[in-house]
């Protein structure tokens, strides 16, 4: 693979340079894979599925009883988190689906990720002056990519289903016909984007009430949603990008500026990519590939830290050591990463465990490692708010999934009659190197905004597996959501429960801004104050963060546990094996 050296430092060519043989050697295409065999004879006692919202949760458990696979099970949660969680997901989105089958271990991830439009240009959203038009790429629908979470759970449900969309989408059907009650987590939510909704009237309509944020208790029904649902069960893919559905989508989003075409809804493609794999002391990681830089930062942090006895180290020492290692693995992300399709991306080097060693060697002890000495671009932000779910059926099969429209309520445009709320993935590109978006943050230029082109995502459902254990997790949280990841990891590691991961105080360093964001209670007071002596700026959050679902099957007791991270409003259920009669 030729690198990009023209957006590397010196020396960050040198060193890679210098691997280039070494991992152009045929040993190391099997380095990945010299664990010890994985390979699953037992099928599990029971299936599992958390999700974030328990109706979302009883849906794929019902998806199971009728007959269907976790696959059917992901569309089933999949869409009905489309309607009972609007502010993280939903049809006008997109997301990445990491399935595992089990029959014969074969490993895909579904991107689903959302597309720029065709029509869109690299400074759309700057002014004459050349500077960033504040908003533009977060409300109404210019601030819209191409959904994709339509065409992949048509996808998943053709290829790797047993159900007709008719059943794994029923549930989902009756629940925006039904409706959900609104919550705590949902006022927040709405509060945060008030006035963005109170500009669109079919967004105020929907999910306000009398223009206000609706009281905890409140219905919410989505028949216009519903009436899409039956579209999309009844004609698949034809049933959102085509048809009746399409041309109400197209018209309103043109009528209010946006930039969507038919050609637009034809040209999309889900793709299906390889998963990027790697190994932490005898767990075998499996996660998402690009567009998602979850995958390829979580084995560069893993791979750092498997130099070093992290259960030995006092808090302080390993803290240092954890936040050093997500430093250097946020500036590979800006630097390097974007859409592997308009992009070249030196994934076999940065995930190479000589990589890793280099950047080790760099790390200090007795000092954090300032930012602006590593040099590089810092990152946009995903969307805060996002979903994730876990699912294990009977067979062994498994799905990790993290979905997201971006923002809150993602650009707070619903196009009138479809009940589809629209995305505002536009900003996770860089709309200009070097300016910050929405999250204060910048990007550099392999994620410039092109046509047809995805938006780097930090998106990271994943996979472990140990020789008895296999876990399935991933979380909402933005940028933090591949740091958390990395926390869950380490707590699996450890031989920790699902709870723990779920349940662990977090903190987080991006490379840029130079602070560790932390949760209160995360790091002891005592630690805190040696961290800032060494030279960490830290940055106490005033609430938690994440809503990780977790699931463990622990085959060497036979025995499947979950947890629905207890900052959220989830649900995590298992049902055991029903006996033959």
């Amino acid at each position: 693979m030729s690198i990009p050296t023209a957006r590397l430092t010196n020396t960050d060519a040198g060193i890679i340079k210098q691997l280039l043989p070494r991992i152009a050697a045929p040993w190391v295409l099997l380095l990945l894979f010299t664990t010890p065999s994985l390979a699953e004879t037992q099928t599990p006692p029971a299936s599992a599925i958390a999700t974030a919202h328990p109706i979302a949760t009883a849906a794929g458990h019902e998806t199971l009883a009728a007959g269907g696979n976790a696959f059917d099970a992901a569309v089933a949660v999949s869409a009905t988190l489309a309607v009972v969680e609007p502010m993280g997901s939903g049809l006008g989105g997109g997301g990445f689906w990491l399935l595992h089958r089990a029959s014969d271990g074969f490993e895909t991830m579904v991107d689903g990720r959302e597309r720029a439009p065709l029509a869109a240009t690299r400074n759309m959203y700057l002014d004459e002056k050349g500077e960033v038009v504040t908003g533009l790429s977060m409300d109404g629908p210019l601030a819209a990519a191409i959904p994709g979470q339509p065409a992949a759970l048509v996808h998943i449900a053709e290829r790797y289903g047993r159900l007709p969309l008719k059943k794994s989408l029923a549930p989902a059907i009756r629940a925006a016909l039904n409706g959900f009650q609104v919550t705590e987590h949902y006022r927040d939510q709405a509060r945060f984007r008030l006035e963005a909704m109170r500009r669109n009237p079919e967004t105020a309509h929907l999910f306000l009430h009398n223009n206000d944020v609706p009281p905890v208790g409140h219905t919410i029904k989505q028949p216009a949603l519903a009436a899409t649902l039956k579209a999309i069960a009844k004609d698949g893919r034809d049933g959102f990008y085509r048809g009746a559905v399409a041309k109400k989508l197209l018209a309103s989003v043109t009528k209010a500026g946006g930039i969507w075409s038919q050609r637009d809804f034809d040209s999309y493609q889900v793709v299906e990519r390889t998963p990027i794999h790697g190994e932490y002391k005898g767990t075998r990681i499996t996660s998402a590939a690009p567009p998602s830089s979850g995958g390829i930062a979580l084995i560069t942090m893993l791979n750092i830290l498997s130099g070093y006895e992290l259960e030995e180290m006092n808090e302080l020492d390993r803290t240092h050591t954890i936040v050093e290692a997500m430093r250097r693995a946020y500036r590979d992300r800006a630097e390097y990463l974007g859409d592997p399709d308009f992009v070249q991306i030196p994934m076999a080097q940065l995930t190479h465990p000589d990589y890793a060693s280099e950047l080790r060697e760099t790390i200090r002890f007795d000092r954090a490692t300032p930012s602006q000495e590593l040099k590089g671009n810092t990152l946009e932000q995903g969307g805060v708010d996002t979903t994730h779910f876990s699912i294990l059926d009977e067979e062994g099969n498994r799905v990790a999934a993290t979905l997201s429209i971006n923002y809150p309520f993602g650009a707070a445009f619903v196009a009138p009659g479809t009940g589809v709320l629209l995305n505002d993935e536009m900003d996770d590109f860089s709309a200009k190197p070097g300016t910050p978006n929405a999250y204060g943050l910048v990007g550099a230029e392999a994620n410039a905004i092109a046509p047809g082109k995805r938006p780097l995502s930090s998106m990271s459902p994943t996979f472990l597996e140990s020789r008895d254990r296999t876990a399935i997790l991933g979380t909402p949280g933005g940028s933090r959501i591949i740091t958390m990841v990395l926390l869950g990891t380490l707590e699996f590691a450890a031989g920790n429960e699902p709870q723990a991961w779920a349940s662990r105080p977090r903190f987080h360093h991006q490379f840029l801004p130079d602070l560790i964001q932390l949760e209160p209670n995360a790091i002891s007071d005592a630690t805190q104050q040696q961290l800032s002596e060494r030279g960490h700026t830290l940055k106490t959050l005033k609430n938690n963060y994440g809503n990780m679902q977790a699931l463990l099957w622990n085959r060497g007791t036979n025995r499947v546990t979950a947890a629905s991270d207890p900052r959220g409003g989830g649900e995590a259920l298992i049902k055991q094996h029903q006996p033959s009669k």
